[in-house]
């Protein structure tokens, strides 16, 4: 099994998607681990269950500080514990919008209603005041728009005759628990789903002027300028020639830059049967991390070395500048 991926996980009370969070983790298969548990109150119950379980604790209150001020604490705690995201579960703070952009794409919240209805408090009062037939729970992205994030997963929890918002609340917080860990594990499985790492690719490859994909010994690729005398500048490799990696494969301005980084960074790069001896580098997409801008990059750098020069006269008109 593929290193877990780390989670720091913010509370402000009880804990209770913390607990199921942290149980389900406990799993054989289980892709993720509890790194940190880290409260903007040292009083929360959540630390409590969360020493008892062993696991690492954090503690500020935010009363007296400045909000950039607990913002950078609480990270600066969550980096210390090596974390690769964030789970908020109960944590009842706005964060700072430079926080939320630091983090973006591996921050994830749980909220008590089937967004985008009903955002902020009072979701359960909402709901049975609209006549609607299910509650529910959505996991989603944390972004700076209050509960606007893309939605990951959900589960619906029907509202019964008489039902109050405390009697809803509670079927909701069963559901809640079921849901927040299943999706936590999906999501970050993601870095290691060949499908998931090849969208990823595809888009940036095919962003590039003039590119289109064709299949290669099995393989996807990408060629730069027409289909008739187009050239491949990249390829998708899973596990190829019996590797371990899923790998995007690109071409080095040099064998020297390839054994190079290949040496510098094996958790990064490796030289690729067949491909290597051409001076093809895979750059490993399955571990933690991906720099998506710098495989961006790589693709833009082997697409100028197979382009035609008109398609890429404009990039080196702009590199002059």
């Amino acid at each position: 099994m593929p290193d877990r991926a780390k989670v720091a996980v913010f509370v402000s009370g009880k804990g209770t998607n913390m607990a199921a969070l942290l149980y389900a983790s406990r799993q054989p298969d289980c892709p993720y681990e509890i790194c940190l548990v880290a409260a903007n109150d040292p009083d929360a119950e959540a630390l409590v269950l969360a020493r008892a379980e062993g696991v690492e604790t954090f503690a500020r209150s935010h009363k007296g500080m400045p909000r950039a001020e607990h913002d950078a604490a609480m990270e600066a705690a969550a980096k210390d514990a090596g974390a690769r995201y964030i789970v908020l579960a109960g944590y009842m703070r706005i964060l700072t919008p430079e926080f939320v952009a630091r983090w973006e794409g591996r921050m994830l919240n749980i909220h008590p209603s089937l967004l985008p209805k009903y955002p902020g408090l009072d979701t359960h009062a909402r709901a049975i005041a609209a006549g609607d037939t299910h509650a529910g729970a959505t996991v989603h992205l944390v972004t700076e728009e209050l509960d606007a994030g893309a939605a990951l997963g959900q589960v619906e929890v029907a509202i019964w005759p008489g039902d109050t918002p405390e009697t809803l609340a509670d079927r909701v917080r069963v559901a809640e628990h079921q849901l927040y860990p299943r999706v936590l594990a999906d999501y970050v499985s993601r870095e290691s789903d060949p499908q998931y790492l090849l969208e990823q690719v595809r888009s940036l490859a095919l962003a590039l002027p003039e590119t289109h994909e064709r299949e290669s010994h099995g393989s996807p690729g990408w060629r730069a300028g027409s289909e008739k005398s187009g050239k491949f500048f990249a390829y998708f490799a899973d596990q190829h020639h019996g590797t371990p990696h899923i790998s995007l494969l690109v071409k080095c301005s040099s064998m020297d830059e390839l054994e190079g980084l290949v040496e510098a960074q094996p958790h990064a790069y490796h030289k690729p049967a067949y491909y290597g001896a051409s001076g093809w580098i895979g750059v490993i997409l399955n571990r933690p991390g991906v720099d998506w801008g710098a495989i961006g990059e790589w693709l833009q750098r082997s697409w100028r070395q197979t382009a035609p020069a008109r398609l890429t006269r404009l990039y080196d008109a702009a590199d002059a500048f």
